[in-house]
């Protein structure tokens, strides 16, 4: 039975997709959670799918395509807060507009450019085809990103619970902003080869959601006050 389960692990294609699986679901979770406090979990879906437009255009000019990607899903949270400041748009309906825009948008460039880019495993992965290329550079996103949550981690959690407060107290809320989106970004990008752009959402709210459910805001914003923030 033991040697049932060993086994696989002999394999270089195995070892890379357990790790990195692991890499993801941590990553997800910790950044997943800031989403759903915000009460913004839809925001990762149009992130997840803002990214097709960048793969296809950093593919026909031979820029790299996670770069292109990262590109994209940044100016698609600009579009949904500048169409949420600059009308009378809820946010909800401004994000629904930006995912459904970039999708099209994607699919259609792909048309378009005739690019041979594998649509079909950005959308839903190849865990088994994760290359050891793919695991370092999925390690580095990890380790890059929860360092900065560790490092700020009092602003994240005062700006995600009151936002006008923390402008109020000084605090860069508009770096804050484009920080938690690049990092949201980044993990849409360390997923694109393991899961896919669709089903990174489910590791986005999933694991954040259950937390919150067993957790509660009430306690989290009194741990925050009573830890200083």
């Amino acid at each position: 039975m033991l040697n049932w389960l060993i086994e696989p692990l002999g394999f270089e294609f195995m070892r890379n997709a357990i790790a990195i699986g692991v890499l993801i679901g941590i990553l997800s979770a910790v950044v997943g959670s800031y989403l759903i406090v915000q009460h913004m979990g839809l925001l990762g879906d149009v992130v997840a799918h803002a990214v097709l437009p960048g793969l296809a255009i950093a593919f026909y000019i031979g820029m790299d395509i996670f770069l292109g990607a990262f590109i994209a899903g940044t100016i698609s949270t600009f579009v949904v807060a500048w169409i949420q400041t600059h009308s009378k748009i809820k946010v909800d309906t401004a994000m629904a507009l930006v995912f459904s825009g970039f999708l099209a948008l994607g699919v259609m460039l792909i048309t378009t450019l005739k690019s041979k880019l594998d649509l079909h495993s950005f959308l839903f992965g190849d865990i088994l085809g994760v290359t050891s290329t793919d695991l370092w550079r999925t390690l580095i996103i990890v380790i890059a990103v929860l360092s900065c949550v560790v490092i700020f981690y009092r602003e994240l959690i005062f700006y995600c619970f009151d936002p006008l407060a923390s402008k109020a107290m000084g605090l860069p809320v508009h770096f804050i902003h484009f920080g938690l989106m690049a990092g949201i970004t980044l993990t849409i990008i360390a997923s694109m080869q393991s899961v896919g752009v669709v089903l990174v959402v489910s590791l986005l709210t999933g694991p954040a959601t259950t937390a919150y459910l067993l957790v509660g805001e009430r306690y989290l914003s009194t741990a925050m006050w009573n830890d200083g923030s």
